[in-house]
């Protein structure tokens, strides 16, 4: 029983009590009261009778006619006229009131005895006779009764004023009980909430002061993981100077591309070498060149608006992962860098020769790395030859693109997306300490082609983008899962893009679908990708609805942008799944090893549980289990199969 509810009972039987103990008081003190005048009533009216009959003693009619006047004008048992010698009754009236006022259980509970009062008759000098009169208290009952209502009334409302009032009070007393208990919460939901007004209560002052000083230990316990995390990734994966990512890190998300899962798609990759790094090293001194560099860096960013990935390599080499990309806008993205890059000539000092010159080539997966810088090294030497153009693009022994693959994509998409041409399959999520416990299972999708073929995902998700289709699927797909969670037990994950989160008629039909179906949600968890995250308003709005509505949220490929965890710690999400990349050959690599661990110290201070994405090797997952990963994912313990 709450605190609440305990008080409130403590406070309606001390009313109880009081109200009880007043009551009684006052009616006892009411019926000693009517008994007292029980007596002064008899023994006035008897002195009165006493007093009129003096002079009418020896006439028996007179003293009859007065006693009866009297008895009947009044509440009276019985009235008698006694001989004062010999004690024989002269005139006698008795008799019951026919009514009375109070009901009978009061008049017995109250138990009020008639009172008696006597008087003598004077004949002159002589005591000629006795008057006795007896009141009957059904006078005094009914005055009793009425008194006792009015008491009853009285203290019923005064007790309800004070319960209703102590209510009150008990709320506003007890209401850093209640955030108290929302900060517990929000801190299980990896919330880190403050009361910044302490409460006047010295008792609750102390402890909302104390767990106030606990939420600011683990933010900063947080904060510090976070921090030590991010150092880690940057040293290992990014470039100290202009800020991008690393070649290191371009070759794990290029292998992730190529590979043969949900990652793989294709593309243009485009290599970006400056013109005689050394020449201008000498030139214009170690401090410009480096300038020069950030600045192409800065131009790279404002062209990409985050859509590609960008690296450098080393030295004046930078490179651009564009994947989706077709031919004509791999060529269309060429120019624009090097419109950008011509702004820069100035820098460069040099007015003969470009600042950099391009080189590109398609990529698809199960390309070899090799091959493709090669194609790109053959692509700058093209480009370096050229009088009118700073960028070619090369071809490598890989199969290239149809010159109507737009439209042959465009016609397939949207027959699927109507004719409902798509599967479900699954992949099984397990725990990294028992694989046989299935977690959850990741839903993914597969595109049926003309010949009934099974495409991945990763090779029509970026025409779906393209042609602004992600939406349809997104919808379709989960209107399936729900239908198929219907006559299935599992816990199952799906992955929503980011054109659904930044459509509001997509979201609302989205929030519907789930309102809908709000039992299934212990069993779905909706997932999104770390590199389509919206804002962090839209962000926080979508997983307060979701948790409203039963469900929750998860965010997959995690990894490159570890510095917003410590926005994400507030949003209570169910799981980080780590990208594949940051996983592949951990048992091997140190300083993987090194920040999966302090990834996994930052995640558990807030109890967010971490799953490792793409696991292939025996390595990798012992690692892994070492570290405390709570689930692993990959072809080392299922490939994706359909769901049925």
């Amino acid at each position: 029983m709450s605190l609440f509810k305990q008080l409130f009972i403590a406070i309606c039987a001390l009313m109880l009590v009081s109200f009880t103990g007043s009551f009684l008081v006052s009616v006892e003190s009411s019926r000693e009261q009517q008994v007292n005048q029980l007596r002064a009533h008899a023994q006035d009216a008897a002195t009165a009778l006493g007093l009129s009959l003096s002079p009418h003693i020896q006439d028996v009619a007179m003293v009859e006619l007065m006693v009866s006047s009297i008895f009947d004008s009044g509440y009276f048992e019985s009235i008698r006229v006694l001989d004062s010698e010999s004690g024989q009754v002269m005139v006698e009236r008795t008799g019951v009131p026919v009514s009375g006022e109070a009901p009978q259980w009061f008049a017995r509970l109250v138990d009020l005895a008639p009172a008696s009062g006597d008087a003598i008759v004077s004949d002159g000098w002589r005591q000629a006779a006795r008057v006795q009169v007896v009141s009957h208290p059904l006078f005094a009952v009914g005055k009793l009764w009425q008194s006792a209502l009015g008491i009853l009334l009285w203290l019923a409302l005064s007790g309800l004023l004070c319960i209703a009032l102590g209510v009150l009070l008990l709320k506003r007393q007890l209401r850093p009980l209640d955030y108290l208990v929302e900060q517990s919460n929000a801190i299980a939901r990896r919330e880190f909430l403050s009361l910044p007004e302490l409460p006047k209560t010295p008792e609750f002052r102390r402890v909302v002061n104390a767990m106030n000083q606990m939420v600011e230990k683990l933010k900063a316990l947080f904060a510090e993981e976070a921090a030590r995390s991010e150092k880690l990734r940057a040293e290992a994966y990014q470039d100290s100077l202009t800020g991008l990512d690393n070649r290191r890190y371009f070759d794990l998300q290029l292998q992730a591309r190529l590979g043969v899962d949900e990652q793989a798609c294709s593309g243009f990759m485009l290599l970006l070498r400056v013109n005689d790094l050394a020449g201008l090293n000498q030139r214009l001194g170690g401090q410009r060149t480096d300038q020069l560099l950030k600045a192409i860096a800065v131009q790279l960013q404002q062209i990409s608006q985050g859509r590609y990935l960008l690296a450098r390599n080393r030295g004046g080499e930078f490179a651009v992962l564009a994947a989706g990309l077709e031919r004509g806008e791999a060529e269309q993205l060429a120019e624009s860098l090097d419109g950008a890059l011509a702004s820069l000539q100035q820098t460069a000092a040099s007015d003969c020769l470009p600042v950099a010159h391009i080189g590109m080539t398609a990529f698809a997966p199960g390309d070899r790395p090799a091959a493709l810088y090669a194609a790109l090294d053959a692509a700058l030497a093209q480009a370096s030859s050229q009088n009118l153009q700073s960028w070619a693009c090369s071809e490598h022994d890989a199969q290239r693109p149809a010159a109507d693959e737009r439209q042959s994509w465009h016609g397939l998409l949207d027959r699927a997306l109507k004719q409902g041409r798509f599967q479900l399959y699954v992949q099984p999520v397990v725990s990294a300490v028992d694989p046989a416990r299935v977690l959850h299972l990741k839903v993914l999708a597969r595109l049926l082609d003309e010949q009934n073929n099974p495409v991945p995902a990763g090779r029509f998700l970026p025409w779906l983008e393209r042609f602004g289709w992600a939406t349809r699927l997104d919808l379709a797909m989960l209107d399936w899962v729900l239908a198929q969670l219907r006559s299935n037990s599992s816990c199952v994950a799906l992955s929503l893009s980011g054109s659904t989160i930044r459509d509001p008629q997509a979201l609302q039909q989205l929030y519907e679908r789930l309102r809908q179906h709000a039992h299934l949600g212990a069993r779905l968890t909706l997932e999104l990708d770390e590199d389509q995250l919206p804002d962090a308003v839209t962000l926080e709005a979508l997983t307060v609805r979701l948790r409203s509505l039963g469900f929750s949220l998860g965010l997959q490929h995690f990894g490159g942008r570890f510095s917003m965890i410590g926005n994400l710690a507030k949003l209570g999400l169910s799981y980080l799944k780590v990208d594949g990349s940051y996983i592949r050959a951990i048992d091997t690599e140190n300083d993987k090893r090194l920040f999966i661990e302090a990834m996994q110290r930052a995640a558990n201070s807030i109890d967010l549980p971490l799953i490792a994405e793409r696991v292939e090797t025996d390595g990798e997952w012992l690692v892994l289990r070492d570290l405390g990963i709570e689930g692993v994912q990959g072809r080392l313990f299922s490939e994706p199969g359909l769901w049925t």
